[in-house]
């Protein structure tokens, strides 16, 4: 018996191959299935079952495709009522896979469908579980992303969460491994560790919500305290989950059409494609086509996409780095935006040589910040998240996270000049992107944000100033 984690990092997601005596299962795919359909030809292994753990929210699973290319059977647990071919698992029921089992435990609350699967060993060893959302390493599922497709609210979602655990899971042994679908980062989950993988004796020690004289009212509380609005695109991805999707190969092959210089204004006028620039934002801010949104590559690029932009059937045309088209392509297509036109033939480079149009970022050093600022009087803008504000900030800097830019982008004076930051300046390059996008040009946003700020003078604080947190 063989299990493999296979993390990836930019969506903190977790699926897990499975091989017993020539035989493999696959669980909550990645998008692109090629790497797993050349993992099983090396290991000489047949692809026997692909299990979901329920209908993924924050990312488009690649079942279909796995199991169009293997004839895998999909496999999800009961009440799930996909459109397309599929095992409804009944809760208890074993599939065999060479000498060991691997039993279904359906574990609602996150979602109605959500299921754990339970890997018994070739001694009939409780061995590990693949708990999806349902359980985390140091957290548990959120409860309020089910509420419109359940008819129920958080709360009662919750309470039913909380059976689950305690009825299915916290009765399994403690030395049972556990193996969840996402790590740190994820936002199905609040409190997540960065571990990725734990056991069943430790997450009852150490996880808030496992808590042996926890009452069912406490955990409710507990779990739906604090809970942010879910990114936009979370019910698109489900329902691509559930109802299928366009083959990864024809994105890929859409997103690696070539798009000459002189022809890429015609094709974004023609199909009202968003410009998404994946460079690095020190690049971006010396230069760019005007209009372009900057989410760099090299961060957490499909959440903040997905996030941001929101709408999966909105038209993108790229602009990247030579040799990082298919990477943005890929990352783009495992959050669902498959509506992908193109990328600029020869990169930012090609559209500069031709001496076309170019916009750039006013870009300041921390240093310069700190001498040009006057802290009570100029106004700065902090797009951290609130408890990167509330840890310490700017003297009267004004907490805005990026998260909600479509909100408070609104309230933004074009008159009145102010400045902006984020940690290190990945994330405001991309509010200040959007601001030019929309017409404001009041602004400067500072290199390696509160990162670099820090090591001035400048006075800051860790007081919470409600007036500037509430003005977000």
């Amino acid at each position: 018996m063989q299990i493999e984690q296979i993390y990836t990092g930019c969506l903190a997601q977790g699926a897990y191959y499975i091989t017993s005596n020539g035989e493999a299962a696959i669980i909550d795919p990645l998008r692109e299935v090629q790497p797993y359909l050349d993992r099983l030809e090396r290991d000489n292994v047949k692809l026997k079952y692909i299990f979901e753990t329920h209908f993924h929210a924050d990312f488009v699973s690649g079942h279909l495709d796995l199991s169009k290319a293997t004839a895998a059977p999909i496999v999800y647990g009961t009440t799930a009522k996909p459109t397309f071919e599929a095992i409804i698992a009944t809760d208890g029921q074993e599939f065999l896979l060479g000498d060991i089992k691997i039993k279904a435990l359906h574990t609602p609350g996150h979602t109605m469908e959500s299921t754990t699967y339970l890997l018994i060993d070739e001694n009939g060893k409780e061995h590990a579980i693949f708990s999806g959302d349902t359980l985390f390493i140091g957290d548990v599922g959120r409860p309020d992303l089910a509420q419109k497709a359940a008819s129920m609210t958080q709360e009662q979602l919750a309470g039913i969460l909380f059976h689950s655990l305690r009825d299915k899971i916290m009765t399994l042994p403690d030395d049972v491994i556990v193996y969840p679908a996402h790590g740190a980062g994820s936002a199905c989950g609040k409190n997540m560790s960065k571990e990725t993988v734990g056991t069943i004796g430790n997450q009852k020690e150490t996880n808030y919500a496992l808590r042996a004289d926890m009452t069912e009212a406490e955990f409710i509380k507990e779990v739906t305290d604090g809970l942010l609005p879910p990114p936009a695109y979370f019910g698109m991805n489900v329902a691509m989950n559930k109802q299928g999707y366009e083959s990864f190969e024809s994105v890929l092959n859409n997103g690696m059409r070539a798009i000459a210089v002189n022809d890429f204004e015609a094709v974004v006028e023609e199909t009202g494609a968003l410009i998404l620039d994946t460079r690095k934002n020190g690049a971006f801010a010396k230069g760019f086509i005007p209009q372009s949104i900057n989410i760099g590559i090299e961060g957490d690029f499909a959440p903040w996409v997905g996030a941001l932009i929101g709408d999966v059937k909105q038209s993108i045309i790229l602009v990247t780095e030579i040799g990082q088209e298919e990477e943005s392509v890929t990352r783009l297509s495992r959050v669902g935006f498959d509506n992908l036109v193109g990328h600029l033939n020869g990169g930012f480079e090609a559209w500069k040589k031709a001496a076309k149009e170019i916009d750039t970022v006013n870009r300041i050093t921390a240093e310069e910040f700190a001498k040009e600022v006057k802290v009570g009087e100029s106004k700065v803008i902090d797009i951290r998240k609130d408890s990167e504000y509330s840890a310490e900030h700017v003297e009267e800097a004004f907490s805005k996270p990026l998260s909600s830019i479509n909100d408070w982008i609104k309230d933004i004076d074009p008159k009145e000049p102010f400045f902006l930051h984020c940690a290190g300046g990945y994330r405001s390059m991309i509010a200040a992107s959007i601001l030019q996008a929309r017409g404001f040009r009041n602004f400067k946003e500072i290199e390696g944000g509160f990162n670099a700020i820090a090591k001035t003078e400048l006075p800051k604080t860790d007081f919470v100033c409600q007036s500037k947190i509430l003005s977000k």
